[in-house]
């Protein structure tokens, strides 16, 4: 008898409700590692048509399902069991909870019946103190309700939350299956886009009006079409310049007058042009902190905050001057219609041909002859080589230094995540995007500190056929640390760890892989892996002595 059938034979259980108050939720994907807390509930989700993402550590179900709900708008769904499956997620939690990304982690929880268990801890603690919710879930009256609850407050929340179960309640018969409330996306309260106040509206006009040098800001609140174009209708009119958050990266991307990423990976044409800047009006973007570099990237800046719920304080300062409380679209859209055009002065061909053709990168070195590069000439060679429309994930660490820089590549076809600073995330946020965008390939950029920390996930690829190739800037070493350390005379020895064989490493989980020993081989590996049905990792050697011209100012080092 098959394990199907004699779970079917035992009749319903509670983890069969649950999983359809999951399944009411439209939830067709869902990142896993199984234990004996969860194990039951997410293969009754498997068999009902769920999509199983089954990952080799607990930390990577949570953070590919960060990158799968950016990507898609909806609400991620990861399933971890209790105890030490719990603890594994610690660093992913307050990633989503600082980039605001609305997850429901099924965690389940020890037996409430057993004196003692080995998997036992207090779980609510460690979940509250990253910033997500938990609710513990030991009321079999009130369980469907509870997950539904779940799923509205995460929406509404914009935050994680996290569900426990305790095992033997789980498996508690159930005569039939109760009837389930109405799901989160039926009830959840529908909020209408806010209009601007007409005083704020009249404020913001007249400062407009009274500025020289205008920037528009936009941020992942202010990524819906109507609202990008009446953030360049409202530069043009302005005589104004576009440019992003990091993680709106490429929204204006096929504007003349776009600088790009303004803040702390801003390229150095646009760190030198904004600077100019005596009004900026950041639409749908919580002003973070790297976005202006705690306020020196424009120094003599005020800054007008469009934000349907805009605060005093970001990140420990006072961020914007004055603010506008409303819509992104709508409020865009009404400054555009009151600010009387301008001739252009700062808008001039000479200007959009210095955006459009400085370079991103001073003068590549050569590679040398054993084959490890300048990591600004592999850049320009990966830009060249993979397809506009292909999706790219950027990591944290330094090689994201130089691949932010990748241009033409539209908003939506760009994911960033860099909220709690961590490394180490980058494969988990490719196979999230991967799984929200089946049969697209997904180009992940990362170094090898990062994907060596959690690199058993090309497994993952692998069995779960995840079209994502993994190129891998590997300069041996941790980027950011031997460059802070030798910048300040300090040892780099710590950091320093040579270059492991990471293609034999790939190819015993059965990816194609590959060493570029030399760039012009570049576009036939991509060619390969654009033909094939899987993932595949490029090894890219660079040249370690390479600092990006943003650390270095940062740094206080020459470059």
């Amino acid at each position: 008898m098959s394990d199907s059938t004699s779970q079917q034979n035992r009749g319903l259980r509670l983890y069969d409700l649950l999983a359809s108050a999951f399944l009411q939720e439209k939830v067709d994907t869902c990142f896993a590692l199984l234990g004996d807390a969860n194990m039951y509930w997410a293969s009754r989700l498997a068999e009902r048509g769920c999509r199983m993402v089954h990952v080799r550590h607990e930390h990577c179900a949570v953070a590919a399902a960060m990158a799968w709900a950016r990507v898609t708008g909806r609400v991620g769904v990861a399933s971890v069991t209790c105890g030490p499956g719990l603890t594994q997620t610690m660093t992913a939690l307050p990633a989503a909870v600082l980039a605001r990304i609305p997850l429901v982690v099924f965690a389940g929880e020890p037996p409430l019946k057993a004196a003692w268990y080995n998997q036992m801890i207090e779980q609510a603690p460690f979940v509250q103190a990253t910033g997500a919710a938990y609710q513990r879930l030991h009321a079999p009256e009130r369980m469907a309700e509870a997950v539904r609850d779940a799923f509205i407050q995460a929406v509404e929340e914009r935050r994680p939350v996290v569900l426990g179960v305790p095992m033997d309640l789980q498996d508690r018969p159930l005569a039939e299956e109760p009837l389930l409330p109405p799901p989160a996306w039926k009830v959840l309260a529908r909020r209408s886009p806010i209009q601007p106040h007409p005083d704020d509206l009249a404020e913001a006009s007249r400062r407009l009006a009274a500025a020289r040098r205008v920037v528009i800001l936009g941020g992942l609140g202010a990524t819906a079409p109507a609202a990008v174009e009446a953030a360049r209708e409202l530069a043009a009119r302005c005589d104004g310049l576009l440019a992003t958050t990091l993680p709106a990266r490429g929204l204006y991307h096929d504007d003349p007058f776009d600088a790009g990423i303004a803040g702390g990976l801003a390229s150095p044409v646009a760190t030198e042009v904004l600077k100019e800047a005596d009004l900026v009006v950041a639409a749908g973007t919580s002003l973070a902190y790297h976005t202006s570099m705690g306020g020196k990237f424009w120094p003599n800046a005020q800054v007008l905050q469009i934000d349907t719920d805009p605060a005093t304080l970001s990140q420990g300062r006072v961020a914007a001057d004055i603010h506008m409380r409303g819509d992104a679209t709508l409020a865009l859209q009404a400054l555009a219609a009151a600010v009387p055009e301008r001739a252009a002065d700062w808008r001039s061909e000479a200007l959009a041909a210095r955006l459009r053709e400085t370079p991103v990168f001073p003068a590549a070195e050569p590679s040398s002859a054993d084959g490890v590069h300048d990591p600004r000439a592999a850049v320009l060679a990966l830009d060249r080589a993979i397809p506009k429309d292909w999706h790219l994930v950027n990591t944290s660490g330094h090689v994201s230094s130089f691949t932010a820089q990748m241009r033409g590549r539209p908003h939506d076809r760009f994911l960033t995540i860099r909220e709690f600073g961590a490394i180490g995330n980058g494969t988990s946020f490719a196979m999230g995007v991967a799984a929200a965008r089946p049969g697209q390939p997904v180009v992940l950029l990362d170094g090898d500190g990062s994907l060596m920390m959690h690199v058993q996930e090309l497994e993952t690829m692998q069995r779960c056929g995840l079209r994502v190739l993994v190129v891998v800037l590997n300069d041996g070493a941790y980027g950011s640390e031997i460059h802070k350390l030798r910048a300040r005379g300090v040892t780099d020895s710590g950091a320093v760890f040579g270059r492991p064989d990471l293609v034999a490493v790939a190819q015993g989980f059965g990816l194609m892989a590959g060493r570029l020993d030399d760039l012009i081989q570049l576009p036939a590996f991509v060619e390969r892996f654009a033909t094939g049905d899987g993932p595949a990792l490029l090894d890219v050697p660079i040249n370690d002595r390479v600092m990006a011209t943003q650390m270095a100012s940062r740094a206080g080092a020459s470059h």
